[in-house]
């Protein structure tokens, strides 16, 4: 069968201008074009529109489904098992998420009581969804899925001491590294012990540690605006400064 983009859009429930816009930059390109200037779409590009709408659900980049879906190895049936399962893992979250909240309101009407442990579990769980849609799709492509599951599943199992010491060593590293940027120096004492710090913080959430993936982590710092404008809202340069710390203590600065 064979569709318009109007009877393609309906069909999927997107708009007609964004199939124009998938057109325009090549990640969804009509079969052909009848002889009336209309775009005419096939089966074969309904399924990519359905694998790229399943990748859009996921919070991945237009840019990152583009190489995806247009690379000579891209694999249909493996792509779909692999929706298949970030879909169940975003359910079982959601399903969580919900448990959680109504946990929250019987708490609020007086109907049940509801332990530290259960919040403190919602508030983990909380802070990984946040994580993932924030910068989940950069850090797995640096860092490959197997490692972000294991960091997040470290989170997950975090006791209320271990999350207290880790938030204590987050605020020492914030102080630390104010102090240590005003010495202008990155070698210094102060800037290497918040190397130190920033380990040890790390090591928290990172199933394994190793100097090439804490230099990886420093270097995206300052090459995403997002962890940039962090570290440097109090003190602009913050973050390159950090950079060049974790690069000398790790010996890996050029």
């Amino acid at each position: 069968m064979e569709y318009t983009v109007r009877k393609l859009g309906s069909l999927a429930g997107v708009s007609t201008r964004t199939l124009r816009y998938y057109d325009k930059i090549g990640i969804l390109k009509p079969a052909r074009i009848n002889s009336s200037g209309y775009r005419i779409y096939g089966q074969k590009e309904v399924d990519r529109l359905q694998q790229i709408l399943f990748y859009r659900e996921l919070g991945v980049s237009l840019d990152s489904i583009k190489e995806i879906v247009t690379a000579p190895s891209f694999d249909g049936a493996a792509a779909l098992r692999e929706h298949r399962k970030k879909l169940l893992e975003k359910k079982e979250q959601l399903e969580l998420l919900i448990a959680n909240v109504d946990k929250t309101i019987a708490l609020t009407e007086g109907r049940m009581d509801m332990s530290n442990k259960e919040k403190f579990e919602g508030f983990k769980k909380k802070m990984i969804d946040e994580n993932e849609e924030k910068y989940g799709e950069e850090i797995r492509q640096k860092y490959g899925n197997d490692t972000v599951d294991k960091s997040n599943a470290k989170l997950q199992n975090m006791t209320q001491v271990q999350h207290d010491v880790v938030t204590a060593l987050a605020e020492q590293i914030t102080v630390t590294l104010a102090e240590a940027f005003k010495t202008g120096n990155p070698a210094g004492e102060l800037a290497q012990k918040a190397a130190e710090l920033h380990k040890q913080w790390l090591c928290y959430y990172w199933n394994e540690y190793s100097k090439e993936a804490h230099a990886g982590l420093a270097q995206m710092y300052v090459d995403d605006e997002r962890f940039t404008a962090y570290y440097d809202k109090e003190q602009p340069g913050t973050a390159e400064f950090l950079r060049d710390a974790i690069l000398i203590y790790t010996g890996l600065k050029h």
